[in-house]
């Protein structure tokens, strides 16, 4: 995703486009970690632009919130009251939540994976068992929730307090980490240049690999906090239907399911996010922070907490079509991915090596034929096809449900759009042709 993960990122665009970012940080960045040469400099936002998101971001995402509940019912933020916003529980709550997923990551399960080239030389190290954390912290909620210390309503009837928890946490978090950075080595911090100024480096991060003991920052807030959040929070609202009704509806119960699916496939696969440009190039910012602590959990579950609000009728043969369309996009967006990964990994491969490609002036090949001879970007479709499927059960009498799928598709066509000028810039003629070969860059026939 881009600098927002989260704050401008829809759920999960979590991974790199074919060859050119893993190429750039793998040889690029390991020849000028060994030569000591200095960072790239890294692209900064308008500076209007910038202090805007940070200030209004979290408000935004309390009037969706607001606006989820019934038309009869009263607008609760601009009420202006503090116990309307804020509450002390929903910060311990968020602490407590934190500090959990940071003892959960010295689990002794799963793999070590090796990620970018750090600025001592070396690959970086991560614990990649964020599926383990997963469980064990679903087994927590679970038996705190039978035992009656946990309910779901503790987060469905605060969750306007918990969106200001989370953003002073964030804010807590990324100041410390400011600050840390004071005394660090420039070869350790993100460089802006001549247009660096305070907001750029506070809200855009100015270290490039925080680290806290063993835990690496960035994968904790973008996978433990951001994602795994995510999954609490759609399961609180779960839980909170059973309280008030007895039973999940079908629609919020279809929607839940969805996320969580989508979910575990990047828990199963937690390593594929190491090559995407939060990792490689981007500091560790309040806005990063802020969308893995409040942007990702909240708005991603807009359309589970639409449905915890009202409840539009879902018929059986719409609720199995909506199963096929999140079916169909999740085989697009897994497959797609899985043939991508392993011809980058091994073009050699007897699953790749029947693939046509073309040749580049680099050594590299681009694939022209399977998934990525169909369209440019199938993974973007797929992705964009789950996400509609988990916001068409809210119905059609409001738009705010809808936003997710509307914010995905914006942000990965611009995605698609930038990364084909790099890999254009990059492969020249190579690319020209594929792009005459492979005209459609995320739809097929239409765009």
């Amino acid at each position: 995703m881009e600098k927002l993960n989260s704050s401008e990122g829809c759920v999960v665009h979590r991974r790199a486009e074919p060859e050119f970012s893993r190429e750039k940080e793998g040889v690029e960045g390991e020849k000028g970690a060994r030569n000591g040469s200095s960072t790239p400099e890294h692209k900064v936002w308008n500076n209007l632009h910038l202090l805007l998101v940070s200030l209004l971001l979290s408000v935004f995402t309390m009037l969706l919130i607001d606006g989820c509940a019934p038309p009869a019912q009263p607008w609760r933020v601009f009420r202006l009251k503090i116990e309307t916003l804020w509450d002390w529980n929903a910060l311990g709550m968020v602490l407590a939540y934190t500090s959990l997923q940071g003892a959960l990551y010295y689990l002794p399960f799963g793999q070590v994976a090796e990620g970018k080239i750090g600025h001592n030389g070396k690959r970086l190290q991560y614990n990649m068992n964020g599926l383990y954390a997963f469980a064990v912290t679903l087994l927590l909620l679970g038996g705190l929730w039978y035992r009656g210390v946990f309910q779901g309503s503790m987060v469905g009837d605060r969750t306007l307090q918990l969106v200001c928890a989370s953003t002073v946490v964030a804010l807590l978090l990324s100041s410390g980490l400011h600050l840390h950075s004071l005394w660090l080595p420039p070869g350790q911090l993100v460089n802006y240049g001549k247009k660096s100024n305070f907001l750029q480096e506070f809200a855009l991060g100015r270290v490039a690999d925080p680290r806290v003991g063993r835990i690496d920052m960035k994968q904790f807030v973008m996978v433990r906090i951001g994602f795994m959040g995510w999954a609490v929070v759609d399961l609180s609202f779960l839980l909170t239907e059973i309280e008030k009704h007895g039973a999940p509806s079908i629609p919020l119960l279809l929607v839940v399911t969805f996320h969580l699916l989508y979910i575990l496939e990047l828990l199963t696969d937690e390593a594929s996010v190491l090559p995407t440009k939060e990792y490689t190039q981007d500091g560790l910012g309040f806005l990063m922070m802020l969308g893995e602590f409040m942007w990702i959990p909240y708005f991603s579950s807009l359309p589970v907490y639409y449905l915890l609000k009202r409840h539009p009728p879902l018929s059986v043969h719409w609720a199995f079509s909506l199963c096929v369309l999140y079916g169909l996009g999740f085989l697009f967006y897994h497959l797609s991915n899985v043939q991508k990964d392993g011809f980058r990994k091994n073009p050699e491969d007897p699953a790749y090596a029947h693939l046509v490609t073309i040749p580049t002036n680099t050594g590299k090949s681009l694939l022209v034929s399977g998934w990525f001879g169909w369209i440019r970007h199938p993974n973007y479709l797929g992705d964009i096809m789950m996400t509609l499927a988990w916001c068409l059960p809210c119905g059609f009498c409001s738009l705010l449900p809808y936003l997710p799928v509307m914010h995905c598709a914006n942000l990965l066509r611009r995605r698609a759009a930038e990364i084909e000028s790099e890999c254009h810039a990059k492969y020249g003629p190579a690319w020209e042709e594929y792009c005459r070969r492979v005209p459609y860059r995320l739809f097929p026939y239409v765009y």
